[in-house]
């Protein structure tokens, strides 16, 4: 039993509660978190530290880079401009509450959502605001006594509940549009010039997965475990299609990839989905092993990679058939979702390592690099260099909520990432939850 906890410690601690109790390209429009192949060549390793830039909250959100500055939002309630070049400050634009949406790019205004409920269009130069539009408010995914945890009348937020929606731009002629999600339940799309609501379609729960565009269709997921396909004019349903709803394996957070005629994404309930585009029936599905898909795939070669929670692995899965090519195993949770560039991938772990993978090795050619905050507290938060739940809160009982949320904290501690990265000029970005934006230089 002790081995099987030292393993999958999230899947131990919701069995333990319970039993006490597209890839779119689009090359006007750029998106921090659907946009993560990159051009390169052959395998470039990360190599030193160009510069890293603090803030004063933990980042979930991920960078977006374009005419030299890079663009990010933290816990604070900023989002930053920070010059590529030097790391410094170009200019930061408050809002009143945590900002884990990740930031879309259209020609001089980016878009992005804050707890505050509000969904914000800045201009990329100055930060002056361009337009906000109220939705019905954001939160974190929470209820009382939540999974069974005590004490059974607090209300309890979802710990894993890591971003907002980010939203993303359509561009049709003349005619531009910026689709989102909500924790209101709603998906909007708006005028993007304007942020007048042109349409809105209501789900039964919060939506804080990203859309993503591919054709005529919108795909996105939400905590009513439902993906979702959506005429991109209309709002109209074309098709929606259910996961699973067991205590602890129910919701979307991840986006979509779409790749010839296929749309892939994973769930809280454990496995991995390759469905129809055009009718929403499944063609198969990756079992991962009690392990939550929260990551966004990538697609290259014909080879489907993405992260999982509990098995703490990157995943290749075979396209066509979901057949697991091989795992690159990590140190844990692999909640940011990997970029490409040539023939490397590059994703962070919820222990504050960052890795590149040489693709054309099958896993057997990598790279890591540490968060400062790893080195100084590896030795005491981790078991044997592994995140490991049940180690972290063996001295409190878990079947508390407030002792869960100390085992995330002592998490957070290592610089955690779930960032997702960016790469523009030989620099690869990312954020932590140590606060600070990274950039790193590839290597030549």
């Amino acid at each position: 039993m002790k081995r099987f906890l030292a393993t999958l410690p999230l899947y131990f601690f919701i069995i333990f509660i319970h039993s006490a109790l597209s890839q779119n390209k689009n090359n006007t429009v750029l998106n921090a978190f659907s946009d993560r192949i990159f051009d390169g060549k052959g395998y470039q390793s990360v190599s030193n530290l160009k510069w890293k830039f603090k803030t004063e909250g933990k980042i979930f959100s991920s960078p977006i880079a374009k005419n030299d500055i890079v663009y990010i939002g933290s816990e604070d309630g900023f989002l930053y401009a920070v010059e590529e070049k030097s790391g410094s400050l170009k200019w930061k634009f408050k809002t009143n509450g945590a900002i884990h949406s990740s930031p879309s790019i259209f020609e001089n205004t980016i878009y992005f959502g804050s707890f505050d409920g509000n969904y914000y269009a800045v201009n990329t130069q100055n930060g002056k605001l361009h337009w906000k539009f109220k939705t019905g408010g954001e939160h974190w995914l929470g209820e009382i006594g939540r999974w069974g945890m005590k004490p059974e009348t607090q209300y309890m937020e979802d710990l894993w509940d890591f971003y907002l929606s980010s939203p993303v731009v359509y561009v049709n002629g003349k005619t531009s549009r910026v689709l989102f999600g909500s924790s209101d339940g709603n998906i909007y799309s708006l005028d993007a010039k304007t942020g007048a609501l042109k349409w809105k379609f209501k789900t039964n729960e919060p939506v804080h997965g990203t859309p993503v565009i591919d054709k005529d269709k919108i795909y996105i997921g939400g905590w009513d475990a439902t993906l979702y396909a959506l005429n991109i004019e209309s709002g109209k349903e074309i098709w929606h299609f259910a996961t699973g709803t067991q205590m602890g394996f129910k919701g979307i957070q991840s986006s979509v990839a779409v790749s010839d005629g296929i749309v892939y994404f994973g769930a809280r309930e454990p496995f991995f989905f390759a469905l129809d585009a055009q009718t929403g029936k499944q063609i198969w599905k990756y079992n991962a092993e009690n392990s939550w898909i929260l990551s966004s795939a990538v697609i290259k070669d014909n080879t489907v990679y993405v992260g999982s929670s509990d098995t703490y692995a990157l995943l290749a899965l075979d396209a066509k058939t979901g057949a697991e090519k091989y795992r690159f195993k990590v140190n844990g949770y692999v909640y940011s979702s990997p970029a490409t560039a040539g023939n490397t991938i590059y994703f962070g772990d919820f222990t504050g390592n960052f890795f590149s993978l040489d693709l054309l090795s099958n896993g057997k050619t990598s790279n890591v690099i540490s968060t400062d905050n790893r080195k100084q507290f590896a030795a005491s938060t981790l078991k044997n260099d592994l995140l490991d739940f049940g180690y972290a809160g063996q001295n409190e009982d878990l079947s508390l909520y407030d002792n869960n949320k100390k085992v995330m904290d002592k998490f957070y501690q290592l610089g955690s990432i779930v960032s997702s990265p960016f790469i523009s000029n030989n620099t690869i970005y990312f954020g932590s939850a140590d606060g600070y934006l990274y950039a790193y230089h590839l290597e030549k």
